[in-house]
């Protein structure tokens, strides 16, 4: 049961892709599927997908007067297309959907190969434990993980089509904005373990409200195969009720007596990060992480529990969490001149991981050190989002934030949120640009302070990154 790029068939993959071939030869050798098209490979076929901002079929003339073996495209597409003299030497598949089309092949592609699979979900937090998780996996196994945020109904097909015959297991991160997304990428990955790292109040535009979350997150407990195992955090109440109504045994991780595998006696070391022990099945170990923060040991607890599963020793696990690198973006600490301390946390934002970057933070502090807080906008949280923004503003103030400095549309929410809660007008800075906050933050940064830049993905908080630290880190 295992197949490769170079020997795989036209005929191949008509069934999985439910397709009809319009043109070619069946016996077709593929060395691959590309959706880029500036991404062709000799013996290629393309699939043409339809985006927002894009319609791959636009580019299905030129792709077929190149290298390509071939092009896969909907039929609305194929009943319309002329270009009959291209189509000479070149296979040409008609299906209905493209995107489903993807998946379902990338669906048959994992199951012709041995490779067990981890996929990981969850608001917060998803990628530094996928990314933990392969790490811990590498020590002793040949792994495939999907690359930066290839999490999607798109992203993570591509990532499966990528698993060949070395692989032993893949790990995958699953994303969310609507409901049935996780159940659809459930069906494709087929996962053996799966992993949901945590709820909280993100992507509301998709699904309404917190409950929503928690009901789209659990989709991964309703689709997974009865013979995998699912992980998920106990932490969470509302999550383990969800879940437990479609898997009665989930292995919980977490802070409370109740989880399977446990942190205990954690303890932030400052810059230098934290120290803390996981308890599992009578058993405790030692264990730090070159990381400050009560979300970055969940984050470990999770992948400790899957890597256990997966078959990886203990000594392995503890060697590989005290060495993580940890994700660009993700709370990564830069030392800056003057004993100041730079957190870029700008990879993405929500109420829940900035509450967890908060508490962070104040411990580093350790209530000595000056604290800025520079937020942008946190998105996708629907209507609620005027209330969940002031929300933040409270919870700066709350931690006794010296600073903080606001920019984007919501700023005004924020900031009322701030004062609201206690925080002096003259500490609050609103500012236009990347530039201003920069320039707010080095006007206000003294030796030994601590600076949080964090807001969502499409605010570019890493160019105040960038400013901040003198060159791209």
């Amino acid at each position: 049961m295992s197949c490769e790029w170079g020997t795989v068939t036209v005929r191949d993959i008509l069934g999985p892709v439910r397709g009809r071939l319009i043109s070619g030869d069946p016996e077709t050798r593929l060395t691959g599927i590309s959706t880029d098209s500036r991404q062709i490979l000799l013996g290629n076929i393309f699939l043409a997908l339809r985006g927002e901002h894009f319609d791959g079929h636009s580019f299905i003339p030129m792709v077929l007067s190149d290298n390509a073996a071939g092009a896969i495209a909907e039929e609305a597409y194929v009943a319309a297309f002329n270009e009959i003299s291209l189509l000479k030497d070149k296979v040409f598949v008609a299906v209905k959907d493209t995107c489903k089309a993807l998946g379902d092949l990338a669906g048959w592609w994992r199951r012709q190969h041995f490779a067990r699979v981890i996929a990981v979900t969850g608001s917060a937090g998803k990628t530094t434990t996928k990314e933990l998780i392969a790490s811990i996996l590498s020590s002793e196994r040949r792994v495939l993980k999907n690359r930066g945020n290839f999490n999607n109904l798109i992203g993570l097909p591509i990532t499966l089509l990528n698993m060949d015959n070395t692989h032993e297991i893949a790990v995958v991160e699953m994303g969310m904005n609507r409901p049935d997304e996780i159940y659809r990428l459930t069906e494709i990955a087929d996962p053996d373990i799966g992993v949901i790292t945590n709820v909280g109040m993100a992507h509301l535009e998709g699904v309404g409200d917190f409950s929503g979350v928690v009901r789209a997150k659990a989709e991964l407990a309703q689709k997974m195969s009865d013979n995998g195992i699912l992980i998920v955090n106990g932490d969470s109440p509302d999550l383990v009720d969800e879940v437990s109504s479609y898997r009665r045994d989930p292995v919980t991780f977490g802070f409370g007596e109740h989880n399977h595998v446990r942190g205990k006696e954690v303890m932030c070391l400052g810059n230098q990060g934290t120290r803390f022990k996981i308890c599992y099945r009578g058993k405790c170990w030692q264990a730090k992480m070159p990381f400050p923060g009560f979300h970055m040991v969940s984050n470990a607890l999770a992948a400790f529990a899957a890597c256990m599963y997966a078959g990886i020793s203990v000594e392995n696990i503890l060697s590989a969490i005290g060495s993580f690198t940890g994700v660009k973006g993700r709370f990564q600490v830069i030392p800056l001149p003057g004993n100041i301390t730079l957190i870029d946390d700008t990879y993405n934002a929500s109420p829940s991981s900035l509450k967890s970057a908060l508490e962070s933070i104040k411990r580093m502090a350790k209530g000595s050190a000056r604290i800025i807080v520079a937020l942008g906008d946190m998105l996708e949280l629907g209507d609620a989002s005027p209330m969940l923004h002031r929300q933040a503003g409270r919870d700066v103030a709350d931690m006794d934030a010296d600073y903080l400095v606001a920019l984007g549309s919501l700023s005004s929410e924020l900031i009322k949120g701030a004062v609201g809660a206690g925080m002096p007008v003259s500490h609050i800075i609103h500012v236009d640009s990347h530039r201003d906050m920069s320039d707010a933050i080095k006007k206000r940064m003294t030796s030994g302070c601590m600076i949080l830049v964090k807001g969502s993905r499409r605010m570019g908080l890493e160019n105040v990154i960038v400013d901040l630290a003198g060159e791209p880190v």
